[in-house]
């Protein structure tokens, strides 16, 4: 299997007026050069889409589930590829990186499933005048937007529905991981998405492009995955038009360790939630909150499960952390910490960037840091936990609460009421109970506050690509 560095639009590889590098974070070199997209290629892809729309949305849904399932079966054999792939350009490693392949495979299966279960409603009107019919379409031409830290989950968990549902895609990955978006178009193309239904471009310049696409009136609907700060921009872009936008966007999770906690499974949860994917997620603990009682036993063993992780390249099978995807993203991390450490926080382990080429940082804990130290309004997205005391469940719920972001948080209690009291209090749009992770392809995902509009994944995911259409009549 080859792997095109053109754009793709219309089902044909398509080269775009220049080119852009891809670096390997890890060694600090470039592996590839992509095409990048100016008006004309917008256009083309736009016109695709749109043509492409009308067949696609008449498709029986056992054909598109088909197609879905297909590209399921695709990314499972075809796991390894796509894993190293991810790691060449994104630097996690290897073992996360095959995570994210089947993960990013799940969604296709669940949306190929999904894609014959939406319903309707009929049934007669109250006054006994008329039957009412509720059936649901797709929107259309939807703009898909990702990131760099998950470059198959983020794309598969929104074309997957938006597919499913009938409509066709304009994806723009981000700038550093083209090549796992180009090779997830080549999959579908091959599992018989029919030209035009998915298209890939990377346009330039990426502000300019993205608002000319949002005003466009074949574009109907937004669907991205980024920091909150972009959001409020594309939101403000989209409301010209009134393009419906779904946005899952940044994360400030809190990890709470209540008193009556089993340190050592809270120890082995934080472990997860924090550096899963190297601490590069939105669904990352960012902040630790943990009871006086236990505080100390818990940074204790945290510092030393966080110290003897392996930071090396992502294609080494003893590595445990990978590289950030790149320099300047290593360098946000450094300047967080070095600016927590300056108001009094001490480095229990780590502290410090990882000398050497390659965009690493050491796994680090801090300790006595300061309940409005500046790293806790910040989205770290890098492998750095910082703890603060709490002296009550109360206080561990304000100081969780106390954020501007509401995407998920964690509890670690013994007592499965007080967990459950506990999240009920807190402002998030999902909740780990004991565990380190949530995400699920069966399950919503998305957030409160600013971390969010509307959900990905379960059964919630497919409607953000449908409209709903109420039909009057009378027998």
């Amino acid at each position: 299997m080859g792997l095109s560095t053109d754009l793709f639009i219309g089902g044909e590889w398509v080269k775009g007026p220049s080119v852009m590098p891809v670096m390997d974070p890890a060694l600090g070199e470039v592996i590839a050069e992509v095409s990048i997209a100016g008006p004309a290629e917008i256009e083309a892809a736009t016109a695709a889409a749109h043509a492409a729309l009308p067949a696609w949305a008449a498709t029986a849904p056992r054909q598109r589930a088909e197609i879905l399932r297909r590209a399921y079966e695709l990314m499972v054999a075809e796991a390894d590829f796509f894993a190293e792939l991810i790691v060449r350009e994104n630097g996690k490693v290897l073992a996360d990186a095959k995570g994210e392949v089947m993960y990013a495979a799940e969604f296709f299966r669940w949306f190929s499933e999904e894609a014959v279960r939406i319903e309707g409603d009929f049934r007669p009107a109250p006054a006994g005048d008329k039957r009412i019919l509720v059936t649901h379409q797709p929107i259309g031409v939807s703009l898909l937007i990702t990131p760099w830290n998950f470059p198959a989950a983020m794309a598969t968990r929104k074309i997957g529905p938006a597919l499913a549902a009938g409509c066709t895609v304009i994806l723009k990955p981000a700038g550093e991981t083209p090549l796992t978006a180009l090779a997830v178009a080549d999959l579908l193309s091959r599992a018989g998405a029919p030209p035009g239904v998915v298209n890939v471009i990377l346009p330039q310049p990426v502000g300019a492009s993205i608002s000319s696409m949002l005003h466009d009136p074949r574009i109907r609907n937004l669907s991205f995955t980024g920091s909150t700060e972009v959001g409020r921009i594309l939101l403000r872009e989209a409301s010209d038009n009134i393009v419906r936008a779904s946005m899952e966007l940044g994360g400030n999770a809190p990890f709470l360790v209540l008193s009556d906690a089993d340190i050592d499974a809270a120890v082995a949860g934080a472990m997860i939630a924090k550096m899963r994917n190297g601490g590069a997620a939105c669904t990352a603990a960012n902040r630790f909150f943990v009871a006086r009682e236990v505080h100390q036993e818990f940074t204790t063993k945290f510092a030393a499960a966080m110290g003897s992780l392996r930071v090396g390249p992502g294609l080494d099978p003893s590595s445990q952390v990978g590289s950030l995807v790149s320099i300047p993203e290593r360098d946000k991390v450094a300047e967080l910490v070095a600016a927590a450490l300056d108001e009094g926080a001490t480095a229990v382990s780590g502290g410090a960037s990882v000398a050497g080429a390659g965009a690493y940082f050491a796994p680090t804990v801090l300790g006595n840091v300061a309940s409005d130290s500046s790293i806790l309004k910040n989205e770290i997205f890098g492998p750095v936990a910082p703890i603060v005391v709490v002296e009550s469940d109360e206080e561990a719920i304000f100081r969780a609460n106390n954020t501007e972001y509401g995407l998920i948080s964690y509890v670690y209690s013994a007592d499965l009421g007080r967990a459950l009291r506990t999240a009920e209090a807190l402002e998030s749009g999902m909740i780990a109970i004991n565990r380190g992770v949530v995400s699920d392809p069966a399950a919503p995902f998305g957030g409160y506050k600013q971390s969010g509009l509307g959900r990905e994944g379960g059964f919630d995911g497919i409607h953000e690509f449908l409209e709903t259409k109420y039909i009057a009549f009378t027998l």
